[in-house]
């Protein structure tokens, strides 16, 4: 794995696990909306809906990104330390029970072990194609990407649940949510791997898995995603496929329930519906 260059200063608490003054860092004040890397390896670990205050001189969150975060015995024998879970960075502490936030968690980090990404920096593209758990797999490695996320989206029902998605009556797809840096890929490239990595051909389902929702679908938030992906049907049509994917405008997305995101890290299993054809 790359990681990335550290001063001494940063050195002395990823590596050696020490810990930077209480109200010193950057991000202890820090309220801009965004995503917080980490500062050895940038795998993303919170994100600022999850930050609050707690007073305490360091940046706090109350949840991590799934499958973000490392918990071990800390060395003092008292506390749990916090690492990232992709290149064993020291970051903190988390601690339970003080009533800070509902969640009833804090996760206590040294701004230092961290990098921040501006939302405005970010862009986001939303595929439905299957099961979102299958979608999500290829998505959450791909270059440039930095967070995936799965839900619901094309139905006019609030805040739906998987039950009621998997009934067919709610008019939602199970979508993933892309967020990625435009420095890095772009819509067009994303949207290929999309096309190679289900079948849309499939009307209304995704291998064994059918229904309404399982139908393919790009839901587009510009003209410019629209155009792309339109693009790219011609050019599957004409090699003989019958796409049947549907170009849909981006409505709200709903994050589905905890346990359906990033099942096959969680799960240590490989997709069952989903798999890599080249098509382009």
């Amino acid at each position: 794995m790359k990681y990335n260059k550290l001063t001494d200063y940063e050195k002395r608490v990823i590596i050696d696990k020490q810990t930077e003054p209480p109200g010193s860092g950057k991000y202890n004040k820090f309220f801009k909306n965004g995503i917080y890397l980490c500062k050895r390896c940038n795998a993303a670990l919170f994100i600022s809906e999850d930050k609050f205050d707690a007073g305490c001189g360091w940046p706090s969150f109350d949840d991590a990104i799934d499958r973000s975060i490392k918990k071990i015995p800390d060395a003092d024998g008292l506390r749990t330390e916090i690492l990232c879970n992709r290149c064993d960075a020291h970051l903190g502490h988390i601690f339970t029970g003080e009533q800070f936030t509902t969640k009833n968690t804090r996760y206590c980090v040294n701004s230092v072990s961290l990098s921040f990404v501006s939302e405005e920096k970010l862009e986001k593209a939303y595929f439905a194609g299957g099961c979102f758990w299958g979608v999500e797999y290829y998505f959450q490695s791909f270059e440039g990407v930095i967070l995936t996320q799965v839900g619901y989206m094309g139905g006019k029902l609030q805040n739906p649940t998987y039950d009621e998605v998997c009934a067919g009556e709610t008019g939602h797809y199970e979508t993933t949510q892309v967020i990625y840096d435009p420095t890095k890929t772009d819509f067009e490239e994303l949207a290929k791997l999309f096309f190679q990595i289900h079948d849309p051909t499939q009307v209304n389902g995704q291998g064994h898995d059918i229904g309404k929702q399982y139908h393919s679908a790009i839901f587009y938030i510009n003209d410019a995603q629209k155009q792309i992906a339109e693009k790219l049907i011609k050019i599957l049509n004409l090699k003989g496929y019958k796409v049947a994917t549907k170009l849909i405008k981006a409505g709200r997305f709903w994050k589905a329930e905890s346990y359906h995101q990033h099942y096959y890290l969680k799960t240590e299993k490989y997709p069952y519906c989903h798999s890599f054809v080249k098509r382009f």
